[in-house]
């Protein structure tokens, strides 16, 4: 019997799949120690802020036992454990904890609490300190509440730079936030570098590996696509600023959380497509989207691969094997 095959009536559409994308090391640990507390003390856990910036990560750990709060003030007095998000908090909240005697275990990213570090150091040495950053965001807040008000002054664009009025400009010194956008957080840097010629910068890049890798591939990507897709939530900054950088190197992108949030409308008479995720995007949810477009095309999948990464983060200590 002789079968035809009837060619597909979908129009076909060419994927570039970034790589990397998605889970980087400080997001894994800081999952992984919200489930490591769940199995050894059992729900519930207390997590101050959500553990990272994605609502279906937030949701599978609520669902397993986790309670997400804002403030300390929320937790009950409890033998429960509370664990501090991936973004860092301010030495006030840790000093709260304790003198609640609360069972606190710091799931912050070790490449932000290396900016604390520095924050700390540059401030024992005289130095005031310029935090280069967005206002508000959790990392922000958690690094200037290394020091005493005050001590660090937030930069939030080229713009803020010119305006600075420092008392004293010759010990001055800056940090980053991890997960800015590399070209705009160094139009920052230099501007401060021109304006204060002396400033003391961080011995190795403050802006993490995994930021760094993401931008790249999506700059390697959206020249060569007709659009990007970016999954990730609202309110992550990595996955914010990998939609900026698509869009500057020429590719109107959109950021989504999931299938539902697809504005179809810009996806119309495309060719080619890009995907991206966010740091604390898993990986099913760039599947989700995949699907998604699988149903209107017919779609054929590249990776473009911009770094390979290794990075592994021990969990916190009360959480080792042997702690």
């Amino acid at each position: 019997m002789n079968i035809q095959h009837r060619p597909s009536s979908k129009p076909p559409l060419k994927i570039l799949l970034c790589s990397p994308r998605g889970f980087c090391a400080g997001v894994v640990r800081a999952i992984d120690a919200v489930e490591r507390a769940l199995a050894k003390f059992g729900p519930p856990v207390y997590v101050r802020h959500e553990i990272v910036h994605n609502r279906y990560v937030v949701e599978a750990l609520k669902a397993k036992g986790a309670i997400f709060v804002e403030e300390l003030e929320e937790v009950p007095d409890t033998k429960a454990p509370v664990i501090f998000s991936a973004h860092g908090v301010a030495k006030s909240v840790s000093a709260e904890a304790a003198s609640r005697n609360l069972l606190a275990i710091d799931a912050t990213c070790p490449l932000v609490t290396k900016v604390h570090r520095e924050a700390e150091i540059h401030h024992k040495r005289g130095r005031k300190v310029l935090l280069v950053g967005h206002s508000g965001h959790p990392e922000v807040v958690g690094t200037m509440g290394q020091l005493p008000p005050g001590a660090v002054v937030l930069v939030e664009s080229v713009e803020a730079v010119a305006e600075l009025r420092l008392e004293d400009v010759a010990d001055l010194a800056y940090v980053t936030q991890t997960t800015l956008s590399l070209d705009d957080s160094q139009e920052i840097v230099s501007a401060l570098t021109r304006r204060f010629p002396q400033i003391v910068g961080p011995h190795k890049e403050d802006i993490c590996y995994a930021t760094t890798n993401r931008q790249g591939a999506v700059k390697q990507v959206a020249p060569q696509v007709d659009a990007v897709i970016v999954v990730g939530s609202p309110n992550s900054s990595n996955s914010q600023r990998l939609r900026e950088v698509a869009e500057r190197a020429g590719a109107p992108a959109q950021l989504v959380q999931g299938r539902s949030e697809i504005d179809w409308s810009m996806f119309t008479g495309i060719g080619s497509l890009g995907i991206s995720a966010g740091a604390s995007a898993p990986e099913v949810l760039v599947e989700e989207i995949m699907e998604a477009f699988a149903e209107r095309y017919e779609i054929s999948v590249e990776t473009v691969s911009a770094a390979l990464e290794d990075v592994a983060f021990p969990l916190p200590k009360e959480l080792r094997a042997h702690a």
